[in-house]
This record gives C-alpha cells, structure tokens and sequence, in this order.
C-alpha cells in the first residue's frame, strides 16, 4: 500500500520549497493526488523520494569555478572563529588569517593544535582591543550569533545594541576599518524579530560607514557541501569604495553523503575510522526498523505511536525524528549532538550516529584537521562550523573583490 505525504512533508522530506513541487506538478514531474476528506495535494513517498534521487545523480558537468588567484597578501581577522571552518576555507582560498578570536577554550585548542602559526586570541570578545590591525586588514569575518537589540528609537544605532555580539563585530570593523566586512549567520536571522534584527544590523553597518550589499542565503549543497545547510552572508563594503561585490556562482553537481564517507571527487579516501556516540538499545531497535531515507512513519503503527508520544497527534511532517541518511542524498544539516530526537541523522547502513570524522566529512573539513575536547567538544565544534568548501567558495569572492579594488587604488594613484 502506497504512503502518501502532504505538501509540507514532502517539501520537508527532499529539501525543496512547496512552490518547487507545485511546480514539478505542474510539468508533469511528479503528480499530486487529492486527499478525499480534505481535498488537500498530497504525494506518494515513493514517486517523490525517487524523482529526487534522479535529480542529484543527473551527470552534470559541472564548469563552474569561483576559483582566483590572490594578486596580493591579502590578511583576514576573524571573529567568533569556532573550530576554524571559515578560516580553512579561507587559507585555502590564498587568504591569510592574522589572528582569530573565540571564547570557547576547547575550539582555541583546536585552533592552535592544526594551526600553530595562528594568533588565538582567546576569551571574551568584550576584552580584546583590535585597534592595532587599523588599516592593515583587508577582511573582519565572522559568525556573530543573532540576538535581539533593545530599539531605543526609530533607527536603530550602534549604541542600542550595545551588550550583543553583533555589536562587538561592528565595534572591531569600526576599529580595524577594512575594505571589506562578512558576516554569516543561520537564515533563521530573517525573521528574528520579524526582520527588525537583521535591518538594525544594516543600519549599525551604515552608521559606522560601510554599504551592506544585498545579502543572500547561500545553499552549502550549491557550493560543493554533501549537507543541506543555509547560511545567511552579511556583507558590508566601506563606503568610500564604489566597487560591486559578487556572490559566488553556485555549482550546477550536488554532492551526497557517498561523495563525504567514500573515496570519490571530493575526498581521497574512504572516511577514517574514529569513535563517535551510540545509541541507547532502545533506540537501536525503533531505528532498526528504518530504511535508507526513512523517517518515523515507516514504523509500524504501534511504534510510531510508542516513539512519538503526545508528537503523533501534532500537526507538521516532524521528518528529522527516527530519520535514516540516504548514500545518494546529501545529508540533512548536522547539529551540535549527533544522537537528538528532534533531528536524526542515522548512518545509512549501521544503526548509529555519525562518528566524529564522518561528522567532519560532511562539513568538508580535511581529514588531518585534529579536534580537541571530548567527544561531544568535538561534535558541538563541528556542528557550529561554516562548512569548509562554502568557506573556500565565499573567500574566492573575496579575493576577487579584492584584486580589482587594490588594482584600482593603483590606476588611481598612478593617474
């Protein structure tokens, strides 16, 4: 007997938007069906599931290069640094970072382990002055967390949100005056406060002198990354510079978690052996029970029931719960704990959670990056990392305005 989906299911399930499928519906891709009672689309699970495997594994050839050569030592202060996700990617985007700062002792360590050269600044960023690389920086990145501003008038200022870390970031842009500012943050920054965080972060930009370009909501599978993982980008140009920054261009072949774990395109070799969490004997047998690509509703009934609780009878797709990774799908975004109820990501072969190096795998880190901490240190770092290749893709960008701005202030100067 065939399961059926709703539209919010469905949508939820494969990763795209309802308006794809509505879409797909109407070219004659993939066929809706009316539910009797309510008259509602709904999909079978098994056209839909199948429809995208075929739209990832289409050969494309993939022409696609953001690749540029840095025509200058190009030098990068990054802030909220973490585990070193965009640093990597920036170093191998020829960009050079002179120091990096974050709080957390355990992703300092890491930092310092796999990059000795590195200035760590570790602790509060509160606590540091950067006031020393005014003018002899090019980039302030960094993954500022979103926090709501106190709005003390009808535009908000620097001083409102003073206390927030955003704040922290435009004070050090302030201080060091580059031509350049990136933010990223989770798209979920949007609608925080019904849009007013994010227009309040542009106007403190504006205010301290720099032109916040049109920002945009990457997608990691379009920049060589086998997880569905968005990250918002915040970039501010100083003002005095009329040059237009360019996003990069997103590649046309999607990865899957085979191309993370197998040796392939992306990666060498097969993943290393590494420890990684398990699951309690409980879980093992629901999960069992799962097939490749599967979630909570292939459990029998009485299971569903049993491993729902009071969820069952909630409304919404809930498709992260008791849900199994597919080898030809890329992988749903990973979380700071491998094993949570709420957003599953089983091996698609072994009843388990993802080891610590298949975790770093699917956020492209390179197999001798090294983690500190304990295992689950090791797991939030990666977790909270900007995937390595969505990092080498945006420093490309960067490189590039970079070049044809300092080849400009030549022409200017040589004038």
């Amino acid at each position: 007997m065939s399961e059926y989906l709703t539209l919010s299911e469905a949508s939820e399930l494969i990763g795209k938007s309802k308006e794809t499928l509505r879409r797909w519906d109407r070219e004659g891709k993939l066929f809706a069906v009316r539910e009797p009672m309510s008259n509602y689309r709904i999909y079978d699970k098994a056209e839909v599931q199948t429809l995208f495997a075929d739209f990832l594994v289409q050969d494309f050839k993939d022409t696609t290069s953001n690749y540029v050569e840095p025509e200058n030592d190009y030098k990068v202060l990054e802030l909220f640094a973490g585990a070193g996700g965009l640093a990597v990617g920036m170093e191998k985007a020829g960009l050079n970072c002179v120091a990096l700062n974050d709080i957390d002792k355990w992703a300092c360590q890491t930092l310092r382990r796999n990059r000795p050269n590195w200035k760590v600044l570790e602790g509060d960023i509160k606590d540091f002055d950067f006031s020393e690389y005014h003018n002899s920086v090019d980039v302030v990145a960094g993954g500022f967390p979103c926090q709501a501003f106190s709005y003390a008038g009808k535009k908000l200022g620097l001083a409102d949100a003073r206390g927030t870390l955003f704040y922290e970031f435009a004070r050090v842009v302030k201080e060091v005056n580059p031509p350049i500012c990136i933010g990223e943050n989770v798209r979920g920054l949007l609608s925080h406060e019904n849009g007013k965080t994010l227009q309040g972060m542009i106007s403190i930009l504006d205010e301290i002198g720099y032109n916040v370009v049109p920002f945009q909501v990457l997608k990691a599978i379009n920049y060589r990354v086998p997880q569905k993982r968005e990250r918002l980008i915040l970039v501010g140009i100083r003002k005095d510079i009329s040059l237009k920054y360019e996003y990069p261009k997103p590649h046309k072949k999607i990865y899957t978690l085979k191309d993370a774990l197998k040796k392939g395109d992306l990666f060498e070799t097969n993943v290393p052996k590494s420890d990684g969490a398990k699951y309690p004997k409980s879980k093992v047998e629901v999960l069992d029970l799962v097939p490749p690509k599967g979630y909570w509703r292939d459990l029998p009934i009485e299971i569903q029931k049993q491993f729902m609780g009071g969820s069952f009878y909630l409304g919404g797709g809930k498709t992260g719960m008791a849900r199994r990774i597919g080898w030809d799908e890329p992988c749903l975004t990973l979380t700071c704990s491998p094993a949570q109820k709420q957003t599953e990501r089983c091996h698609p072969e072994e009843t388990r959670p993802f080891t610590v190096r298949e975790y770093a795998r699917i956020q492209t880190f390179p197999d001798d990056w090294k983690f500190e901490g304990s295992m689950a240190q090791q797991y939030k770092q990666i977790g909270n990392a900007v995937p390595v290749n969505l990092g080498t893709e945006v420093g490309y960008s960067i490189v590039n305005f970079l070049n044809t701005y300092y080849a400009h202030k030549m022409e200017i100067q040589s004038n």
